[in-house]
């Protein structure tokens, strides 16, 4: 059996790298930090995700730099150790392409094993890291037909050292995964979100959760995903093209007098795909009901309704709070399975909740 013994040298110390040096900083093996900004390096250093002075040759190196240059340091790494070699890129197919390219044969990227944890954040930079990100998250594991056999052990091992569960994809079937469930969702919301750049205040003045969910993580790094999206173009163009088409006939039908038939086609594919996402621990998703509560914006309401919650003995499966502009008060939304609907209810209203069903 491979070990994961360290040291670890994680090249890049951004949101990722410094959270896995923070993971595995914590598990007592040694890490080192390398970056081509000084300062990030630093600041990794200062907040426990490795040092960047250690001298021992690595067992395992973490490529955990932008996109474009992935490829570029795997090859470097290789050339320069006799470590394994993994990177976090968020896309596989083009660090693989460009290694190539930069070999003499196939064999020189045996100790290459691509890798993706699926974790992240809107923040980036090393003061985002954070030990548990990856903790109960999937981590993807991608080998290539020449990845050494001890390679795929030991990334495997990493993955499971900072807390998260392995799935193993070729490197077509993981791009395509993520520009399903990851790259196509940041654009729907970058265009969603650029339609509110020039709209009056009175408007912006309606929003409610919906439209901070849709645009949630448009608030990522435009530069970074600008990258990411471009490595990933023709997974993600397949997938846009089919978007593109649906458009058309949404547009189409909204054209019509009549329309409900093509339009209610399309909600209620929407919520069949809607209802295949996973549940939390990966779990398949289950029926939930959604009990909404009404909470005065001041300090320990929230921890109140929580500890009264807790008290009705319902399991709160998920939880969302909407802050509707100009209002004191806001919206707490707990879903429970429908068999804790009634004892939640029940407890809530009795202890003074404006409970709403």
């Amino acid at each position: 059996m491979t070990e994961l013994r360290g040291p670890v040298r994680i090249v890049g110390t951004g949101l990722i790298g410094t959270s896995i040096g923070l993971a595995l900083s914590r598990l007592g093996v040694v890490v080192e930090l390398v970056d081509a900004s000084p300062d990030n390096a630093l600041m990794a250093e200062r907040i426990g995700a490795g040092s960047r002075l250690v001298q021992i040759e690595p067992q395992l190196v973490v490529v955990a730099v932008p996109p474009d240059h992935v490829g570029a340091v795997i090859v470097e790494q290789l050339q320069q150790t006799d470590a394994i070699v993994t990177d976090a890129a968020s896309v596989k197919g083009k660090p693989l392409f460009d290694a190539r390219a930069l070999v003499a044969k196939p064999e020189d990227l045996a100790r290459y094993v691509g890798s993706h944890p699926m974790a992240g954040s809107e923040r980036s930079g090393p003061l985002a890291g954070r030990a548990d990100l990856f903790e109960g998250a999937t981590w993807a594991i991608t080998p290539h037909e020449n990845s050494d056999l001890d390679a795929i052990e030991l990334v495997r091992r990493l993955a499971v050292a900072a807390g998260a569960r392995t799935v193993e994809l070729s490197v077509a079937d993981h791009d395509l995964a993520v520009a399903r469930v990851s790259h196509l969702p940041q654009l729907m919301s970058s265009l969603a979100a650029g339609t509110l750049v020039d709209a009056p205040a009175a408007h912006l003045e309606l929003s409610g959760q919906g439209v901070r969910d849709v645009t949630r993580i448009a608030a990522g790094d435009p530069g970074l995903w600008t990258q990411i999206v471009s490595a990933n173009s023709p997974a993600l163009s397949g997938l846009l093209e089919g978007i593109r088409d649906e458009l058309d006939r949404l547009l189409i039908a909204l054209g019509k007098e009549e329309a409900t038939d093509e339009v209610t086609a399309v909600l209620n594919r929407g919520v069949s795909g809607a209802i295949r996402v996973p549940g939390k621990h990966g779990a398949p998703h289950i029926e939930l009901v959604p009990v909404l509560v009404t909470i005065p914006d001041r300090p320990g309401q929230l921890a109140r309704l929580f500890a009264d919650a807790a008290a009705s003995g319902a399991n709160v499966e998920d939880l969302r709070i909407d802050h509707s502009p100009g209002r004191p008060v806001g919206e707490v939304e707990l879903s429970v399975k429908p068999a804790s609907v009634d004892q939640l209810v029940g407890v809530l209203t009795e202890r003074g909740w404006a409970v709403h069903r």
